[in-house]
């Protein structure tokens, strides 16, 4: 018994796993067909990039000051309390900010489109997509993987400059510097080695919240309680996978920038 609940559970897996390989050819194969969705694509990046920037601007000021907060009695204690402005731009712009506003796009974002697509799906409307003649995957899956790809970089550059600007005001609190020192040391303290890694990871993170919100949405099943399902279900795999990217990022950001 025990055997055949295990075998069942590879073969789901497995069948998963196909799935989501069919979902990623079939989404790469709209993106190239003709009569690109320009409307819906740039309602997306309004609903994904600006309806977050507010959520998004105001977890980087707070994490901004709690790393200066925190960090700052720390290098005191080494007599490196100059060094807080490189500090915190370093651990900022190459790690802390682009996983923050990353997960922050997974619970909002992913959750969204999983529930979106899952309630049509419940609906019969991409059936009905579908019967009409009209591509769901081209209007559906395509604009909204596109602009989640676009805006997730746009919002972490946008968030680590508030987290930064968050990180001044919290040094001042208790210390005294000018802004215009504390940002030149910032933007001396950095790289390009930095900030590309970094830049390209946001990309990455950004096309695995599309494409995991909308694979969860189109493959929910035809209930009520599926919808729940499919945005909680968006959320747990778009972290995951958020983390899984940051491990491999790193480690290739190592070998090949900082050896």
């Amino acid at each position: 018994m025990a055997e055949q609940v295990i075998t069942t559970g590879w073969k789901r897996w497995l069948e998963d796993i196909g799935d989501q390989v069919e979902f990623f050819l079939n989404f790469f194969r709209n993106i190239f067909a003709g009569g690109f969705e320009w409307s819906e694509f740039v309602r997306q990046c309004y609903e994904i990039g600006y309806r977050s920037l507010m959520l998004v601007g105001i977890t980087s000021f707070i994490m901004g000051m709690v790393l200066i907060l925190q960090l700052r009695p720390t290098l005191i204690n080494f007599g490196a309390a100059s060094m807080l402005p490189k500090t915190l731009s370093v651990s900022f712009v190459r790690e802390v900010g682009p996983v923050i506003i990353a997960i922050i796009c997974a619970g909002k974002v992913a959750s969204s489109i999983g529930a979106e697509l899952g309630s049509m799906k419940v609906t019969e409307q991409l059936d009905a997509m579908e019967v009409s003649g009209a591509n769901p995957v081209q209007y559906l899956v395509v604009t909204r993987i596109l602009a989640t790809t676009l805006m997730v970089p746009i919002l972490s550059v946008m968030g680590d400059a508030i987290g930064l600007f968050g990180g001044y005001l919290a040094l001042n609190i208790r210390d005294s510097m000018s802004f215009n020192l504390y940002f030149t040391k910032v933007i001396a303290s950095l790289n390009y080695s930095d900030f590309l890694p970094a830049f390209v990871k946001t990309i990455l993170f950004g096309f695995a919240i599309g494409f995991v919100g909308c694979y969860k949405g189109f493959h929910s099943n035809k209930g009520t309680e599926s919808v729940g399902l499919a945005a909680n279900s968006a959320v747990v795999t778009a972290s995951l996978w958020i983390f899984v990217i940051d491990a491999v990022a790193v480690q290739a950001t190592s070998l090949l920038f900082y050896k």
